[in-house]
């Protein structure tokens, strides 16, 4: 287990394996030393999806920072699964962070946070990033949170 999936553990949460795509795309893709994971959701360790709805209608902010941690755990076992070891990561370089929201609701940052803030947990300042963080009028499959990253990584 590589140090940062044991500072993630020690907060509760799993890197989990993320299975194949359901449909045709990959879930990260390298070139040089860069990482581009795709956009992903809250996706249970059963495949199921968890977390659907709109944020502000059916889901609230704190429930919606559960969602957004779910997904980027989710995204780092993509992540992992590219690069075979979470400690070879230099730096993560930008989230962009969608959440399926009403157009009067404004807390976008709030919600991504959840995945910010773990991100930073388990890389310390290289887990510091740029990121974008929206509102959308749905989401695939009714999901609340969908976040893709750019990562910067060492070695081949």
């Amino acid at each position: 287990m590589s140090q940062v999936e044991e500072r993630l553990a020690k907060l509760g949460h799993k890197v989990p394996d993320p299975g194949t795509p359901k449909f045709n795309y990959l879930g990260a893709v390298r070139t040089g030393n860069l990482v581009f994971v795709a956009g992903h959701g809250p996706r249970r360790e059963d495949g199921e999806y968890a977390y659907r709805g709109k944020v502000g209608q059916d889901i609230d902010v704190d429930t919606a920072r559960k969602a957004a941690e779910l997904v980027i755990l989710n995204c780092l076992g993509s992540l992992k699964q590219e690069i075979g070891d979470l400690d070879r990561v230099t730096r993560i370089v930008k989230l962009l962070g969608m959440v399926n929201c009403g157009p009067d609701f404004v807390e976008q940052s709030i919600v991504i946070n959840g995945a910010s803030d773990l991100l930073v947990a388990g890389f310390g300042d290289a887990g510091k990033h740029a990121r974008s963080a929206v509102g959308m009028s749905s989401l695939p499959m009714g999901i609340s949170v969908e976040i893709e990253m750019i990562v910067e990584v060492r070695g081949s």
